[in-house]
């Protein structure tokens, strides 16, 4: 069933924990499948992949901690757990390297629901000891206006520092129409994009703090930025479908320790990085916001 967010502009739909994913990849809770813009009744959110049963699960705002490695995963030995916040304990199977896709055994974290209404809905996400990592983790989704804000709060309650990373995947595409020459990414600045395979970045076009489509692409696209402060800027990003004038922009303010945008020929995804570093005891807070909007030249 999940949970419906719904005012004078908004519609947003926020699967039940464990109802729309329960992989090893993505934070559980807060996992936003569908946004509707009312006026004009755009729709912004897709899945991964287009194909059922493809893919990692992701769909819509979907966030991740420790994509590159999650806290205790060097000391664990095979056989043994380790912690991925939002997610629970995995098992690790061999002695590779971590690796975000593997489908690693879940014993999933207790999650509440604590407060639930028209405009709000939060989770608490319990800790559970893990050789002395242990993380009690809040996330409120809420919506004012043609607003949408996804709350964060950590509190290390275990005996070991928490060094990990956090972004949302946002699984974009405008009204399900098709990536390419319609769309623009924008940024508050001149991009300095690179990539670790140029082939990622074919038929991609760059320039004047834009990103533009020649053709829809028919392999996946990907390209990181720097990190950058997002403190300075009014906004982070802001994706626009051209025909219809629908978009959306992430008004986030925090320190950006890396970028990259992801996609394929049905979705474009902006994911901004920040670092989190807790030593026990420590809390940290932060928020992502995103504005959706139409007749993109009234906002200007």
């Amino acid at each position: 069933m999940g949970y419906q967010l719904k005012n004078e502009k908004l519609a947003v739909h926020i699967a039940g924990v464990g109802e729309q994913y329960r992989g090893a990849r993505f934070d559980w809770s807060g996992f936003i499948t569908e946004v509707t813009l009312l006026e004009g009744k755009h729709s912004f959110c897709v899945p991964e992949s287009p194909v059922p049963g493809k893919g990692t699960g992701g769909a819509g705002l979907c966030s991740e901690f420790g994509i590159d490695k999650p806290p205790g995963f060097s000391e664990t030995p095979v056989g043994g757990q380790f912690p991925k916040l939002g997610v629970g304990l995995l098992t690790r199977l061999t002695d590779c390297e971590y690796r975000f896709f593997e489908e690693y055994p879940v014993s999933p974290f207790e999650v509440e629901v604590e407060e639930a209404s028209l405009n709000l809905v939060r989770f608490r996400v319990q800790p559970e000891d893990c050789r002395g990592y242990a993380v009690r983790q809040f996330k409120t989704v809420a919506i004012e206006g043609d607003r949408l804000t996804v709350r964060y709060e950590l509190h290390n309650v275990g005996k070991e520092p928490i060094y990990t990373e956090e972004y949302c995947h946002n699984f974009f595409g405008i009204d399900h129409r098709p990536v390419g020459p319609e769309y623009i990414l924008k940024f508050p600045f001149e991009p300095a994009p690179w990539a670790d395979r140029e082939e990622t970045m074919a038929g991609l076009v760059f320039g004047a703090g834009e990103v533009r489509w020649s053709r829809t692409p028919d392999k996946p696209f990907y390209f990181r930025l720097p990190g950058f402060d997002g403190r300075r800027n009014p906004w982070m990003w802001e994706l626009l479908h051209l025909p219809s004038g629908a978009g959306v922009r992430e008004l986030s303010q925090f320190p950006v320790s890396s970028a990259a945008v992801w996609g394929e020929g049905h979705v474009i995804s902006p994911e901004m990085f920040i670092e989190v570093n807790l030593a026990p005891g420590e809390r940290k807070t932060w928020e992502r916001v995103y504005h959706f909007f139409t007749n993109y030249s009234k906002i200007l």
